[in-house]
């Protein structure tokens, strides 16, 4: 047990994550806090130091946590970090923790254009930003200004350019143990109408096209060059492919879809069963997208292809 974080105010142990994310898989942390300011943070950061793995939680829209737990420290930002603000030239400044489609509607209704494509998109500013998300012709390199940056390891802040972070696809050079903690992004003026249209129709087209009202967590596999990971799957055969209480959704095969029995060693087993198969047919090994945290238990299929698993 880690006095240090023990004896820091707001940390708690041993609480279940599960519901916090999408998928309401998996078991506990061994360490959990929510922060709502950057002093705050930075005092945890310290207390935990370098003897203990730190995942910092969105909107678990992307995650899956093992069934095992985690261990280590799982931090929430909330507070601070939660706010949105648009500011007198249109610049969107958003805490690293505020939800996508909350900067979307914030820049629409404020009569600014160019972030509508965030309303698709369940996570957060933070992992916007580490990931390079985007969606519906955009991505987050094409909005970003700067994003402020905490250092895991030492407390340090730094505000980052778009050039500074080498934005590739659903990447950039964030380090895991960096954490963002807000971003400022740019828009162009338009009609609060027009953008609010572009909202709803992003949003309708997710609801015609992807599984709402399940459990997953997304997207699980990022898309390869010219080609799209979900038609690659559909092309093998494995929309309803099933390993326990998970299976590839009938109506979007980049989407594993959880049922009230699943465990996350269930969702584990479908994601590498799922890649080998589609690499073995068509010679595509496809990367993952989702994060995984904590143990899982290895069947093999990890270790094929020309990426593994970490």
């Amino acid at each position: 047990m880690n006095d240090r974080l023990m004896s820091t105010p707001g940390v708690s142990a041993g609480v279940t994550i599960a519901p916090m994310t999408t998928y309401k898989l998996g078991g506990a942390a061994d360490w959990f806090t929510e922060i709502e300011d950057e002093q705050h943070l930075v005092d945890v950061l310290a207390a935990a130091a370098h003897e203990v793995d730190v995942l910092v939680l969105g909107r678990g829209s992307n995650l899956l946590v093992a069934d095992a737990g985690y261990r280590g420290l799982v931090i929430r930002l909330s507070g601070e970090f939660l706010k949105i603000v648009v500011e007198s030239g249109g610049v969107v400044r958003a805490g690293g923790a505020a939800p996508l489609p909350r900067v979307a509607r914030a820049g629409a209704e404020a009569g600014r254009c160019g972030l509508e494509f965030y309303a698709g998109i369940p996570g957060t500013v933070g992992g916007a930003v580490k990931m390079n998300a985007g969606g519906h012709g955009s991505d987050t390199a094409a909005c970003l200004l700067s994003a402020r940056i905490i250092d895991r390891f030492t407390g340090d802040r730094s505000d980052r350019t778009a050039a500074d972070l080498s934005f590739g696809y659903r990447h950039s050079n964030i380090e895991p143990g960096d954490i963002v903690v807000a971003a400022r992004f740019s828009t162009e003026p338009c009609k609060p109408d027009v953008a609010e249209a572009r909202i709803r129709e992003i949003t309708r087209w997710r609801k015609e096209h992807q599984p709402g009202g399940t459990f997953n967590a997304g997207s699980v596999f990022k898309n390869p060059p010219d080609d799209a990971a979900g038609r690659l799957i559909d092309a093998v055969g494995l929309k309803g492919y099933r390993r326990g209480g998970v299976a590839v959704s009938e109506m979007h095969a980049n989407f594993l879809v959880a049922d009230e029995h699943a465990t996350a060693q269930d969702v584990w087993d479908l994601v590498w069963a799922v890649r080998r198969r589609v690499g073995e047919v068509t010679g595509v090994w496809l990367v993952p997208e989702i994060q995984f945290a904590g143990a899982f238990d290895r069947t093999g299929d990890e270790a094929m292809g020309t990426d593994t698993v970490g």
